[in-house]
Formats: structure tokens, sequence, C-alpha cells
């Protein structure tokens, strides 16, 4: 445009100075001028159709790209989609792991407390057993290691009714004129550890909870210094958790982590304690809880459950 304005102020020009030339003259500068001008104007159309071209050619680009963005954004969502469920599917089952484990754990638990009480029960047989044979010793005419009685008048047996029974005080016969020794009775025990434990788990798992606290209570009361104790701190803690006291539970798992440094549950606590914590609003506190849980026991599976909430941003 700015050399078609040069052009007409030359040919306003050339016609001003022209006035004074001949006419013949005039006339052929101003074909000549006239069809510069023509050219200027068909190399002016040429450009813009060019441009236009062009620009129809950029605005193909730029929807074709943009076209592209929408498709790899839709992509990537699905991708962040697909993820995200994969994460929480393997979210849940490691969660339905979890709890596998903690039944397995319970059930090694109850299996334990069998054992000690087989163990009991056989002491306790082996302590009547002792006893009878230090009774049947002290018998008169009783032989001993296998020596031969020594000759001497013999003594009548007792009576079929009056034969010893084991653990019991022995009659003598009446001519000789001897007592029996006493026998000490044993006191009566009162229940094991795993007899309580096992009463109290038994409960809870049948969802009798206010049974199964009073009876964990007992079992810490009666045996505080026993392992068994730490899980009963343990279950009271999930009892108080599910009922909607967080408090009371983060006290109750504080017992098995800090009295308890060997017990089975510790890792689980410091998961749940965590959970209480976040109940309780303390965000700060429960992830201090769960790099705790994971720095303490990496290998176990509360450790992966807990990276997975670190990760969530719990």
């Amino acid at each position: 445009m700015k050399t078609s304005l040069r052009i007409a102020t030359l040919g306003t020009a050339l016609l001003v100075a022209g006035s004074a030339m001949p006419a013949h003259a005039v006339n052929k500068d101003m074909v000549q001028l006239q069809t510069q001008i023509q050219q200027l104007q068909d190399a002016v159309a040429r450009l813009q159709q060019s441009n236009d071209e062009r620009m129809g050619v950029l605005k193909d680009l730029v929807q074709q790209t943009a076209d592209s963005v929408n498709r790899m954004t839709a992509s990537v969502n699905s991708l962040k989609q697909q993820m995200q469920n994969t994460t929480e599917a393997s979210a849940a089952r490691n969660d339905q792991l979890a709890g596998q484990i903690q039944s397995l754990n319970d059930s090694l638990d109850e299996l334990k407390a069998r054992m000690m009480r087989m163990e009991k029960s056989l002491g306790d047989i082996q302590s009547q057993q002792q006893q009878s044979n230090a009774i049947l010793q002290s018998m008169p005419g009783a032989t001993g290691g296998g020596s031969a009685t020594p000759a001497g008048p013999a003594t009548p047996p007792p009576a079929a009714d009056n034969s010893p029974a084991a653990g019991s005080a022995i009659p003598m016969p009446a001519d000789n004129g001897s007592k029996a020794p006493a026998v000490k009775t044993a006191p009566v025990a009162g229940p094991s550890s795993g007899q309580l434990y096992r009463g109290a788990y038994s409960d809870y798992m049948s969802g009798k909870t206010n049974l199964a606290a009073g009876e964990f209570q007992d079992l810490i009361k009666a045996y505080p210094d026993d392992n068994l104790s730490g899980n009963a701190y343990f279950y009271l803690g999930e009892m108080n958790l599910r009922g909607n006291k967080p408090s009371s539970a983060i006290k109750d798992y504080d017992k098995v982590l800090e009295q308890y440094p060997n017990n089975a549950k510790i890792p689980a606590a410091h998961l749940h304690k965590a959970e209480a914590l976040t109940a309780m609003g303390q965000r700060d506190a429960a992830t201090r809880e769960l790099k705790a849980l994971v720095q303490r026991f990496p290998s176990s599976p509360e450790a992966a459950q807990a990276k997975q909430k670190l990760a969530r941003g719990r």
C-alpha cells in the first residue's frame, strides 16, 4: 500500500509536471504510468491471495495441533484414571492381606496359649506322678531300686477298698501302728494367662465387646508383664477405635509400643495409632507415626500400607 501511495504521488507529480509538456508526451507517460499502476495492483492482489492461502494453511496446522493436544490430554487422563484404579485395587488387596495376616497372628497367639495350657497340664501330671512315687517309696515294705525285700515277718496287704489313688493320702494297715506321711495339698491355681486370653479373644471375635474388654482388663491385672497382656492392650485399642474413642485407643496402642517391645502387634499398633491420630485431626503426628513404622519394620505388611498412606498424603 505504501508503494501504491508513492506511485500515486509520483503520478500526480507527473501530471502536474506534464501540464507544460505537449499533449502527445503526456498521453504516452499516462499510459505508461497506468500500466505500472495496474501491474502493482496485480502484484498486491497476488500477495494478498498468497497471504490468505498461507493463513489458511496455518489455521489448519493450529487446528491439527489443538486436536493432537486434546487427544493427548484424553489419553493422559485415561492413564491417570487407570493408575488410580490400580492403586485403589492394590490398596484394597493390601488391606485384605493385612487382615488375613492379622487373623493368622491371632490364630498363632491362640495356638501358643493352647500350648502353654498343655505344658501346664503336663507339669501338673508330672507333679502328681512325683507325689505318688514319693508316697509309694515312703510306705513300709516298699522295694526300692529293684532290690529284694529283706526277710522278716510279712506285712498283710491292705484291704482292696484302701488301695492308694494317685495324689491322695494312703491309709496304712491297722496292725503295724504306723501312720502314713501327710500329703500337702497343692493350692488351687487361678486361670493362666493363656486361659484368660483365650476366653477374652473368643468373646472379642464373637462381637461381645463389653465382655471381652473386661476379660482383657482382668488379664492385664493378673499378668501385667506377660506378653499376652500386650495383645490385650492392642485389642482394647481396636475396640476403642471402632467405638469412636480415638484418644483412648491411642493410650492403649502406646501401652503396647512402650511396655511390650517384643510383641508381635507393634507394627499394627503403629499403623492403627496413625489412624486414630488422623481421626483426631492430628495429621502431622499421624505422618510421623507412619514414618516410624516404615523405618522400624520396613518389610512388614503394615509398612507397605503405611507407604501407600504417605503417598496419598495421609
